[in-house]
């Protein structure tokens, strides 16, 4: 499965990608993560949104989505580096599907995100 299935089709409702920021034990399946996207984040799982969950090391990540057909569980691993994620004290942030792209990609979304400072001609 690619990025692509986990995405869903260009401009349905569930654009929305919540990046879950505390780190998720990974031997989790769906079911119990659906049961912390209920219950310790106060979200509906049913809402077309998708979840991603991060490990301990941030080398990997699970992306949770419920669809009309049933629940989408995918995994990334990067084979070098980090994923960039936000604070541990944020319980949720939300990305735009570009951001997404990026994220599973192995790129600093958050740096892409901000405008570019303006640059100097000597």
């Amino acid at each position: 499965m690619g990025v692509e299935a986990v995405c869903g089709a260009e401009g349905v409702k569930g654009d929305i990608y919540w990046l879950v920021g505390e780190a998720a034990d990974f031997r989790c399946g769906a079911e119990r993560l659906l049961t912390h996207v209920r219950e310790a984040l106060g979200r509906n799982p049913l809402d077309g949104s998708a979840f991603v969950f991060r490990n301990r090391r941030s080398n990997r990540i699970k992306v949770l989505r419920v669809d009309a057909q049933g629940v989408w569980l995918a995994t990334r691993r990067l084979h070098e580096g980090r994923f960039r994620w936000v604070s541990a004290h944020e319980p949720l942030a939300s990305l735009t599907r570009r951001q997404f792209r990026w994220l599973c990609a192995g790129v600093d979304w958050q740096r892409l995100s901000t405008p570019m400072p303006l640059e100097k001609h000597v």
